[in-house]
């Protein structure tokens, strides 16, 4: 009995224990709920969701935008002066300024880098601002290139591309909650969901946003906040969704821009993109967006292990796209050398991230010779290809029209007489089947009859009778 009760003790105790270590102490719901919500910051997040943390991590996102004071490597080249000029005399016809002029930034006074994958950015303080050097290294080419170089000091980080460059960015006060595009940037501000104790599962749930519950109409307006071009509408001067929070509609925040309305600088005439981070303006023109095929169709935003390509997509290449295009045939138009390569002819390379021409449009149509010949300023997809690149456009396009276009019958059409059709037999008259006869009666027994007697004989002479 005493064992039992010593049993009984330790069980009490180690339950204390583990109630202790949570420390999920009671919490007025209500109380928190009425308290405004704040940004907590991804390192709170990780505490509970460490796997999409860590997932996190290995995204462009999180590095869009890293503390260049904490961890100088963030800066992926030297900031040599001589190179730099040297790179820069290269170009100096299409520069607004002496090359000699250029303000080129020391390392230490780097405070953030923006950009890891095309090119790189360097944001330096001056008058309380951040604001973008004149300088930005592009990756695949390995050079150095002008930017903004006639008006760098007058273009201020936090109002032109803060609230898509970090998380949790006030305007007015000039500050931010980390850098890069991270949890609450899709998710929302944490701060509710935070505080509450995991037993309050459904109260819990309900403090947070998580876009993959979203309609995808609402979903995808969240990627539209930063992949996009064009004015707040809640600020006077400000070029992002300045209030916008995932899960509410876009455009009460945001204006795209367009080249109807002017902007001959991002767009071309036929409303493509030529500019970087435009894709949500190119996907709302395509089929696409008509047909409910959103980013996250094609782009993961975050998953456990290495990307398997640069973008973020599912499937590499093509084979993304024939995840739901299934391939049927290979004539007309598919017949020509890139059949198969959905992407050379859908998705051709005409907008500029770094250098001309690095990044896909996503309106998903392809780009035919006559465009170009219509207007020279719109490219086509043909000649996106080095072997195309150059060709007389007229002989491509006639090229082109003749493979969409199955060829016409040759010959005369032979009339062949075909014998009348046999006559089909009249149907069988079906008659009712006749009823089974009757069985006989059985005939009643005869009567048992005795049969007569015979008369004896009589006697002969010399018998005794």
């Amino acid at each position: 009995m005493n064992g039992y009760r010593v049993v009984r003790f330790l069980v009490a105790g180690l339950m204390l224990l583990v109630v202790s270590a949570c420390g999920e102490t009671p919490i007025d719901v209500k109380a928190l709920k009425s308290q405004p919500k704040k940004y907590v910051g991804s390192d709170t997040c990780k505490m509970c969701h460490l796997e999409h943390y860590d997932s996190w991590k290995m995204t462009l996102h999180s590095r869009m935008m890293q503390d260049a004071q904490k961890n100088r490597d963030v800066i992926v080249t030297e900031l040599d002066p001589a190179h730099i000029r040297a790179d820069l005399e290269k170009i100096k016809d299409k520069l607004k300024i002496p090359v000699d002029k250029f303000y080129i930034p020391k390392v230490e006074d780097v405070k953030y880098t923006v950009g890891s994958q095309w090119k790189q950015r360097y944001l330096v303080e001056k008058d309380g601002n951040l604001i973008f050097a004149p300088i930005q290294y592009n990756l695949e080419s390995h050079r150095w290139v002008n930017y903004n170089e006639d008006k760098w000091e007058k273009k201020l980080w936090f109002n032109d591309c803060g609230g898509c460059h970090a998380t949790g960015v006030d305007l007015e006060k000039k500050t931010f909650v980390e850098p890069g595009v991270a949890c609450e940037a899709c998710h929302g501000k944490g701060s509710w969901h935070a505080a509450l104790p995991k037993t309050e599962v459904f109260e819990k749930r309900a403090t947070i946003i998580n876009p993959a519950k979203l309609t995808m109409g609402a979903a995808v307006q969240i990627c539209g906040s930063c992949h996009n071009r064009g004015k707040a509408t809640k600020h006077k001067t400000a070029e992002w969704a300045v209030g916008y929070e995932p899960g509410k509609a876009l455009e009460a925040y945001f204006k795209s821009t367009s080249f109807g309305a002017g902007d001959i600088k991002h767009l071309y005439a036929n409303e493509f993109s030529m500019g970087h981070h435009q894709q949500y303006i190119d996907w709302s023109l395509s089929i696409h967006a008509k047909e409910g095929v959103t980013c996250t169709s094609c782009h993961y935003v975050h998953q456990i292990g290495v990307p398997p390509t640069r973008s973020q997509t599912l499937s590499a290449g093509s084979k993304q796209c024939l995840t739901c295009h299934v391939q049927v045939n290979n004539n007309q138009a598919h017949s020509i050398h890139s059949f198969a390569n959905c992407i050379g002819c859908h998705m051709p390379k005409i907008a500029t991230s770094a250098e001309s021409g690095d990044i896909h449009s996503h309106v998903f149509v392809p780009l035919l010779p006559r465009d170009t010949l219509a207007n020279p300023v719109i490219p086509n997809s043909c000649e996106t290809c080095h072997k195309h690149k150059g060709q007389d456009l007229k002989k491509l396009q006639a090229a082109f029209d003749a493979l969409t276009v199955l060829p016409k019958p040759v010959g005369s059409q032979v009339k062949v007489e075909m014998p009348p059709p046999a006559p089909k037999p009249a149907p069988k008259k079906v008659e009712a089947p006749k009823p089974a006869p009757e069985a006989p009666k059985a005939a009643a027994p005869a009567p048992a009859t005795v049969a007569p007697e015979h008369p004896k004989a009589a006697p002969k002479e010399g018998e005794k009778k």
